[in-house]
């Protein structure tokens, strides 16, 4: 081998085995460090607006609709399905909004938000006594929270119950002012929220609230 091939050689180990490096420590880390983000993820996607409206219908759906005739005061939590991180399992309602019977998932992710509207996974679903936050787009399933009025009345039907909050304010906060979320809260309470303003593509630095006091609904009881 002469000099000038071993410094082609060298010059190209030189260039290739860093490459070849990086992507291998970069699909350790994938691998390693993405059960840990994806519950991130969900609300890092919730911060950008789509431009255009997709039906990807790869979730499964939970819900079974009850009569709003059907009245109870509790329930218990052995004889409810949980949802599975991604499932929708419910439809919500603002009154006197175009939110009308619109898809209700657990979780925020990317799917969720195509079809419908998802709580947040760190808050708690309807008839725990918690809070309860919904994340939804500014240009599609919750465009009509611009409309939401004091008073007004939202509904989220479940396959375990029906329940009603009484909407007490609206409110535009910072995209990086969390301190009227309260996920810690011992009563049940209902937190809504977008991309503010509203119709506007991309990231904003704004989110729109609606904050609601629980009304009617049966509580979860958990098992002794």
């Amino acid at each position: 081998m002469t000099r000038k091939i071993k410094r082609e050689f060298s010059r190209k180990n030189f260039i290739i085995l860093p490459i070849v490096f990086f992507i291998g420590a970069y699909g350790i880390l994938y691998f390693a460090l993405s059960p840990l983000l994806a519950p991130f993820i969900g609300v890092a996607d919730m911060f950008f607006s789509d431009q255009k409206l997709e039906h990807d219908r790869e979730y499964n759906n939970i819900f079974v609709p009850i009569e709003d005739t059907i009245v109870q005061e509790t329930v218990n939590a052995s004889d409810i399905t949980y949802p599975k991180y991604g499932e929708m399992f419910g439809k919500i309602s603002v009154e006197n909004t175009s939110v009308q019977d619109v898809n209700l998932f657990f979780g925020d992710g990317s799917v969720a938000l195509r079809n419908g509207v998802g709580i947040f996974n760190g808050s708690f679903v309807p008839g725990y006594g918690k809070t309860i936050l919904v994340a939804g787009h500014n240009n599609t399933y919750f465009n009509g929270l611009k409309n939401a009025q004091e008073g007004a009345v939202v509904t989220i039907h479940t396959s375990y119950g029906n329940y009603t909050y009484s909407i007490t304010k609206t409110e535009v906060r910072s995209a990086s002012d969390p301190s009227e979320l309260n996920l810690g809260a011992d009563e049940e309470n209902l937190v809504l929220y977008t991309c503010y303003p509203f119709d506007e593509l991309g990231l904003t630095n704004e989110r729109f609230f609606v904050y609601a006091r629980f009304v009617s609904g049966p509580k979860i009881i958990m098992n002794e």
